[in-house]
């Protein structure tokens, strides 16, 4: 969609000048002249490097989706018109990606393409799961409900993700903070304290030969390490692109201590919420499966939720895989069960969503209380070594004076 720089002078003689994103010249004309401005100058410097450099380093957020799926949802749920709503929206935003974006979608929807496809056209954007969304509310004539439907969903997960990165911030820091730490006492502080006890001749024990062998590794080989952590990076990252490697450190999430059972609760989350939205939205049990599969982020879910649409296609009950699942907390398959029975299975996968939310919440709000013993034995355990290994040689060599 093309960028178009201005300059020109408002009611006031002011001079202004600035950026914008527009479907052609005359439409950027509109827009400009509609905010009382007297165009001097409009060139399209789309193939700008500098309007690609702004736009690369300007990525669409999980908050500029946000504010643009509630927007766009009071303006359809108002009766604006689509093409007219995603005009507006263009210039609503300062991310010039998120509205030339925005551009391209109205261009397309204008051009005659349905409001799903034109979502579809930026598949790391917007998932399967809202496109198909989008495609539900076109098809049974309620755009405007699953829009705000989806808005609301968005700023769930968006919140959601802000307070596990929030949580995620103090062991983090914590953790960098003692390796940085102890890196230089390593590399600076250790060697000037224990060239003394060298020099005695003593014998010293294991964990200051231990010390003392480390300190002088990472002085003579810092090159070689920094390029085997740099090869291992690459090396799991590739592994980690593959689907066996995927797998192992989706097991391994769900197994970790403290943050496995959070993990559990946070794709539970995703594929009650997900299943429970599609089936209001029309969409049929085994579609709706196939799309939360994709979604739900995590190849365990993905392969069990699989093992389920394989199961209803041969005839058997929504929860008769999820009742075996070893990741799936005995509740879940059983009020399903009474929802299948009920014929009120949306309904009860959003009673399932709002527990395991509430669950999820005050997890995160007590993760850094639950972290703190673990940090505070890491860093004991930390001193504790650097204590034995270099002042109670000394201690022992003063004492035999």
């Amino acid at each position: 969609m093309p960028i178009f720089k201005y300059r020109a002078t408002d009611a006031a003689g002011k001079n202004k000048t600035g950026q914008l994103v527009a479907i052609s010249e005359n439409e950027a004309l509109n827009d400009l002249r509609s905010k009382n401005l007297e165009v001097s100058r409009l060139q399209d410097v789309t193939n700008d490097p500098f309007s690609r450099f702004l736009r690369f380093i300007a990525p669409i957020t999980g908050k500029d989706l946000v504010i643009f799926s509630r927007q766009f949802s009071v303006m359809i749920s108002a009766s604006i018109p689509v093409v007219e709503a995603l005009r507006i929206l263009i210039n609503q935003t300062d991310n010039i990606s998120l509205q030339n974006m925005v551009a391209d979608m109205a261009a397309a929807v204008n051009a005659g393409d349905f409001l799903s496809d034109a979502f579809a056209k930026y598949p790391k954007i917007f998932s399967n799961f809202f496109v198909n969304i989008i495609r539900s509310g076109e098809t049974s004539g309620k755009l405007d409900e699953v829009l705000n439907y989806l808005a609301d969903e968005t700023e769930k997960s968006y919140g959601m993700a802000s307070k596990i990165k929030g949580a995620m911030i103090y062991p983090i820091f914590i953790i960098v903070s003692l390796l940085g730490v102890g890196v230089v006492l390593m590399v600076y502080v250790v060697p000037n304290l224990t060239s003394i006890l060298v020099e005695t001749g003593t014998t010293l024990p294991l964990s200051t030969r231990i010390v003392i062998g480390t300190s002088d590794f990472l002085k003579k080989y810092y090159l070689l390490l920094i390029g085997g952590f740099v090869g291992i990076f690459f090396a799991l990252r590739y592994y980690l692109n593959t689907y066996a490697g995927k797998h192992q450190l989706d097991v391994l999430k769900l197994r970790l201590p403290i943050f496995g059972k959070l993990f559990k609760y946070i794709y539970l989350i995703r594929f009650t919420r997900s299943l429970s939205t599609l089936l209001k939205g029309g969409v049929t049990i085994t579609r709706s499966l196939e799309i939360v599969a994709k979604v739900v982020g995590n190849t365990v879910y993905e392969e069990l939720i699989l093992d389920t649409l394989d199961s209803i296609n041969d005839g058997n009950p929504l929860a008769t895989v999820f009742e075996t699942s070893n990741y799936v907390p005995k509740m879940v398959p059983q009020m399903i069960a009474i929802g299948e029975k009920t014929g009120k299975v949306d309904t009860v996968l959003d009673r399932i969503t709002e527990f395991y939310d509430r669950e999820t919440q005050e997890m995160l709000d007590n993760l850094s209380t639950l972290m703190e013993p673990v940090i505070m034995v890491v860093m004991g355990v930390g001193v504790g070594i650097m204590v034995a290994a270099v002042l109670l040689p000394m201690y022992n060599l003063a004492g035999s004076m």
